[in-house]
């Protein structure tokens, strides 16, 4: 590696990024710029294997970290040469169903050649003004297969705080807060893993983007402050899938996976920001996958027949039973709510065509569509899988809910792509249950509206709610929307009011909002008509001081001409003021608070407000608010 030793040193670096602001080429060393030049990607050899790290304002983000791949356990990385390198750059915006109605794909990039021994490879990285990312492309012929592998290290600065949970439950886990100086060597890390940096230089978070035809990612400490990239027959069987699987299927799942033709391994990220409404709004995981087929969604996530709305499930708080009749009568209360959707388990597959298509038929005449449940066992056999997925069009069913992956091999991961594939050709939305982490392909497969892939509210046993639904949307969450199930009235609410549940729907949102709650819970509920008006899709995200994760969410939500103001609590009671200035102009308030004397009760208010305002709450123990605000 090339270290600036002086000061001289120095200042020639930045008189050459003042001349070149994108991309600079130094012997041997190639550094890539954000648009905005405060971020930087350096690729470098340290002694003898290709490394990297990066900055944000001159302070290390990921300090100097080897980046490892190996062929048919022949490591690429070590002892390979930099070669020549091109650069390009993007500066687009396209429409998309997140924090935001439309996101931002601006970066420069250098494809970089490497090569080792006679093997030549291509490193891509790209550089955002939140984020860093980087690539490999490894050409090979189609007549032939290799197995790859990597152990990429992220080497993040001591004293940084970690939110991070093992992958004993796949990606349904309750994240720890530790020092990344105590995370002990083995541990395993859930992608993605959100760290704050220490001296107030902002939050980071290492995800993957546009994961196919290859294995996904987890992070294993070395406990050294680094994290290892582990592709998945390195992980530990989760116990979702070694509950539901066997031991054949485990064995299968534990060997490497061998890859035909051209490999291109999926991005690895580094998001990252000065605070976490610049994390929340990153759009760079969905950035690093292709666009739609406009052959299959020829409108891109505005193509007629993906619908995003709100949902009604009986499942946790179901009243009535598993008949034609009560679920005809769910999605007339879901049309009372003026919710989109009603999603059926497993129950649905005793009924026969014609008492589902006359449940169709009588939802559709309400504005209602059905999903249905299935098992992704089932779905292995693509001719079994088609005929399934066929029949369920020709009933008129909009949408499928398919559970138990709960594995990231590559066999997985080629199911995912396949099940995208088949219900874009039949025109079904999907949601995918017992899922893998979401890894941007939401742009791509704009049918796929939500993912769970979180600890949500079916886990009945997560006693501290508060903690966990404000740390969610700073780690999980940033990758892509999750199906928490939010807005629970009863014991599984745990330690959280009301309002602190119906403030969950704003703040855990995902393009289909799925409730816990009946309907008929919901519509009893004194926050009806706030819930009846928060959507599942917005133009607008801020995340406002003083929001800190595992403590406290403060989001401000817009859509249209009305913005949502909702507010989580931890476990530490709290008293706090917000400036309304996000509003910019006066409006109209609709409130939901706390009930100081009792956390399964809310109180209601109506005011007209100012943008010079400032709002003053004092919060209990996972106590919560809602403000509607309608711009006048």
């Amino acid at each position: 590696m090339k270290i600036i030793k002086n000061v001289k040193a120095a200042i020639c670096l930045i008189l050459l990024a003042m001349a070149c602001p994108s991309i600079l080429f130094a012997a041997g060393n190639i550094i890539v710029y954000s648009p905005d030049k405060q971020v930087r990607l350096e690729v470098f050899d340290q002694q003898g294997t290709i490394s990297y790290s990066v900055h944000y304002k001159n302070k290390a983000v990921i300090n100097t970290s080897a980046m490892q791949i190996s062929i048919d356990q022949t490591m690429l990385t070590s002892q390979a040469t930099i070669g020549e390198s091109t650069t390009y750059n993007i500066n687009e915006t396209y429409p998309w169903y997140g924090a935001h109605s439309i996101a931002v794909n601006h970066f420069n990039g250098a494809k970089i050649k490497l090569l080792h021994g006679k093997i030549s490879f291509l490193l891509d990285v790209r550089v955002f003004n939140d984020a860093a990312a980087f690539s490999f492309t490894i050409p090979g012929s189609k007549n032939s297969s290799r197995i790859p592998d990597e152990s990429t290290e992220f080497n993040i600065p001591a004293g940084s705080t970690i939110w991070y949970h093992d992958l004993n439950g796949h990606y349904e886990g309750q994240h720890v807060k530790k020092l990344i100086d105590s995370v002990k060597a083995g541990q395993w890390i859930a992608p993605p893993a959100t760290f704050k940096l220490p001296d107030g230089t902002g939050y980071a978070a290492i995800a993957e983007a546009d994961l196919k035809d290859y294995a996904g990612m987890a992070l294993q400490a070395n406990g050294q402050g680094k994290l290892i990239l582990q592709l998945a027959d390195h992980h530990p069987i989760s116990h979702p899938y070694e509950l539901r699987y066997s031991k054949d299927d485990i064995a299968r799942v534990s060997k490497p996976a061998a890859i035909s033709g051209t490999i291109n391994t999926p991005w690895r990220v580094v998001m990252l920001g000065a605070d976490l409404n610049t994390l929340v709004n990153c759009d760079a995981v969905h950035n690093l996958c292709p666009p739609p087929d406009k052959k299959y969604f020829p409108e891109g996530i505005h193509t007629a027949w993906v619908k995003p709305g709100r949902a009604v499930w009986q499942y946790l708080d179901g009243a009535g039973d598993k008949t034609v009749n009560n679920m005809k009568e769910y999605s007339r209360l879901a049309a009372e709510l003026g919710f989109e959707h009603n999603i059926l388990e497993g129950f649905w597959g005793k009924w026969s065509d014609d008492e589902i298509k006359d449940l169709v038929s009588y939802s559709k005449q309400r504005g209602v569509s059905i999903w249905v449940w299935m098992h992704s066992k089932n779905l292995r056999d693509s001719s079994v899988r088609h005929a399934q997925f066929k029949r369920c069009h020709d009933l008129g069913i909009s949408g499928l809910k398919i559970d138990f992956f709960d594995n990231e091999a590559k066999e997985v991961v080629d199911l995912y792509q396949d099940i995208l594939l088949e219900t874009a050709q039949l025109h079904l939305m999907v949601d995918f249950h017992g899922a893998n982490k979401p890894t941007g392909q939401l742009r791509t497969w704009p049918n796929e509206l939500t993912r769970e892939a979180v600890k949500g509210m079916e886990s009945s046993k997560l006693e501290d709610r508060a903690t966990h639904s404000t740390t969610i949307p700073f780690t999980r969450f940033l990758v892509g929307p999750a199906e928490y199930t939010p807005v629970h009235f009863g014991e599984r609410r745990k330690n959280t009011t009301w309002t602190n549940q119906i403030a969950s729907a704003v703040i855990l949102s995902a393009p289909v909002l799925t409730y816990a709650a009946s309907p008929q819970h919901l519509l009893a509920n004194p926050g009806v008509d706030i819930i009846k008006s928060i959507p599942s899709i917005w133009d607008e995200t801020i995340v406002l001081k003083p929001s800190e994760i595992g403590e406290l969410a403060v989001f401000a939500r817009r859509k249209g001409n009305t913005w949502f103001l909702a507010v989580m609590n931890g476990t530490q009671p709290k008293s706090i003021q917000i400036p309304l200035s996000f509003l910019k102009t006066p409006a109209k308030c609709t409130s939901i608070n706390d009930d100081p004397d009792n956390t399964g009760a809310l109180k209601t208010g109506r005011s007209t407000v100012k943008a010079t305002d400032v709002l003053s709450l004092n919060l209990g123990v996972g106590g919560g608010y809602v403000g509607r605000y309608t711009i006048q």
